[in-house]
């Protein structure tokens, strides 16, 4: 049995490559120091990292590891760099301009247009395989998140097959870049194969094994891949949301409000329960989830940190669910219950180093952005968002929204940013702006939704998680004008949630807006509707989603 050694330089989720490659049968071996003596002896090394270029080289350097890598390298032994693993190969990148990679290809690595398209691109994409690159699936899709590539024209093209490399490429709008690479025994994919579901999970066994099956498809096959309704190349993305809180027996369980009340109006006012967190995120992930995202609507402040519950549920999904895992909740400079001091990055590393992915700022997105024009636009270093992307890059940082409809006279009735809605209230307001909320919608603040993404963006957020107080728990669909207002207001991407009832709502925002991805919660957890529904109706309406319900 093979042992897959992973050089972990705390840039990013290990847990969950470490996870798949022993849920596909091998062992699984940390490399934290250069001076391992297993490094000299391992067999299969792989090189995965999330976040900013030069964080993620400067790292490798100043721990020692770029001699003993280049020296594995030159041994002729496999080795597969993941995401920011892939980047360092290459010669450096606008990211980072000072820091410089390891150069094994002459090219630099910029930036995705954003005019045209969200930036950073996250979804499940697509890519076109050149020979022996461990079998890529042409008619597959795998999960990318990242805002930097090495993007492709004829010259780079050229200069790839001139240097002998193998290239399987991908587009995300217009621009062509490089999805994976291949060349004697280096293998890198710019996408996250522990977080591809099954298709993720056997080239990963395919590199393990070093087996280059052929893939072959139907004309019929490869057609699906060209119908209408793609969003930039990435299929739409449908997520399941797990509310997660302790009830009064001291149990974690799945919940779901009614304008965020958790407790049923009868059986004695106990919190609802939908089901356990662990087996509800597995289930979905069978149905074909493209992520789950845990929301800890509690987030357990009497407990030590490092025994958070939520900490346990995240190792144990981990296991088994091999999509991206986002979690929220109490991810925030805080005080432990032994007076100790634990900065937001110290808490989001314990939860990337349990198996999420992305992390949810809910409060503390408010209270940043207010400082933010405080400060006359502009941060300070010190919120949770600007210290968690620096180093894991805008795409690991959610904002989670939760604001509410108040209806004004016009524009000039209020300071912040309007707009002319088709609902009117009873008293015949056509005007409103949403106002954003803190504690799960319990208090509201001086602040629009506009003025608050705005704000994060600046602040190195990479995605919004957008809630909505008058549409949750009402099954009549999503709101479309907040949502189109918070897509004109950023370039990152935008998640709609609260509302969704049935299949019809998911096809409606993304068809009536640019929603980047759906959310759905208590439609799942009580039964009415699975996942794969959405996406057959989805699917059935003409839009690409990613059906994946093979077995490795």
């Amino acid at each position: 049995m093979h042992t897959v050694h992973i050089i972990d330089v705390e840039s990013g989720n290990l847990r969950s490559l470490i996870n798949a490659i022993e849920f596909l049968g091998f062992h699984a071996r940390v490399i934290k120091s250069a001076e391992d003596p297993e490094l000299a002896t391992a067999t299969r090394l792989m090189l995965p990292g999330v976040g900013n270029f030069g964080h993620f080289v400067d790292s490798l350097s100043s721990r020692g590891f770029e001699k003993p890598i280049r020296e594995y390298i030159a041994s002729g032994k496999p080795i597969m760099g993941i995401c920011v693993g892939l980047q360092a190969f290459f010669q450096g990148s606008e990211e980072s301009p000072t820091s410089q990679g390891f150069k094994y290809v002459d090219l630099q690595l910029a930036k995705f247009d954003s005019s045209e398209k969200p930036v950073p691109a996250i979804g499940w994409n697509t890519c076109t395989p050149q020979e022996k690159m461990f079998g890529l699936d042409p008619c597959s899709r795998y999960y990318f998140v990242h805002s930097y590539a090495a993007i492709l024209d004829s010259e780079t093209k050229s200069t790839m097959a001139n240097a002998g490399w193998n290239v399987a490429t991908a587009k995300y709008g217009t621009q062509e870049y490089i999805a994976a690479i291949g060349k004697d025994n280096i293998f890198a994919t710019q996408f996250h194969p522990e977080k591809s579901g099954h298709a993720g999970l056997t080239i990963l066994k395919n590199f393990i094994q070093q087996s280059h099956p052929v893939i072959k498809h139907s004309d019929e096959e490869k057609a699906l891949l060209l119908n209408d309704y793609s969003n930039y190349g990435l299929s739409r993305r449908i997520i399941a949301c797990l509310d997660v809180r302790a009830n009064d027996q001291g149990d974690l369980v799945v919940t779901k409000g009614d304008q965020y009340d958790v407790r049923e109006k009868e059986d004695g006012g106990n919190v609802r329960n939908l089901g356990k967190p662990v087996e509800l995120a597995k289930q979905y992930y069978e149905q074909g989830a493209d992520e789950v995202t845990f929301l800890n609507i509690t987030s357990f402040r009497d407990c030590p940190l490092q025994d958070t519950p939520m900490l346990d549920v995240l190792k144990m999904a981990a296991k088994t669910v091999f999509v991206p895992l986002t979690v929220g909740g109490g991810i925030k400079d805080i005080v432990d219950t032994d007076g100790t001091k634990v900065p937001a990055l110290q808490v989001a590393a314990l939860y990337f180093q349990s198996g999420a992915d992305k992390i949810s700022i809910g409060s503390d997105a408010v209270y940043a952005a207010e400082k933010f024009y405080e400060l006359g636009g502009r941060g300070d270093g010190s919120s949770p968002i600007e210290t968690i992307s620096k180093p894991y890059g805008a795409q690991a940082v959610v904002i989670s929204v939760d604001p509410k409809r108040i209806y004004v006279d016009g524009p000039d009735s209020t300071k912040h940013k309007t707009i002319r809605t088709k609902f009117p209230n009873d008293e015949g307001q056509e005007w409103c702006w949403y106002q954003c909320t803190i504690k799960g919608g319990r208090e509201a603040r001086d602040l629009g939704v506009w003025e608050l993404t705005r704000a994060c963006e600046a602040l190195g957020a990479g995605e919004v998680l957008l809630n909505c107080i008058d549409k949750d728990g009402s099954n009549s669909g999503y709101d479309l004008e907040l949502i189109e207002h918070v897509k004109n207001a950023v370039s990152i991407p935008v998640i709609a949630s609260s509302g969704a009832g049935v299949p019809e709502h998911f096809e409606e925002a993304f068809h009536k807006t640019g929603a980047d991805a759906c959310l759905g919660a208590g439609m799942f957890h009580r039964g009415e509707f699975t996942v794969a529904d959405v996406k057959k109706h989805l699917l059935a309406s003409g839009y690409k989603v990613r059906m994946d319900n093979e077995s490795v």
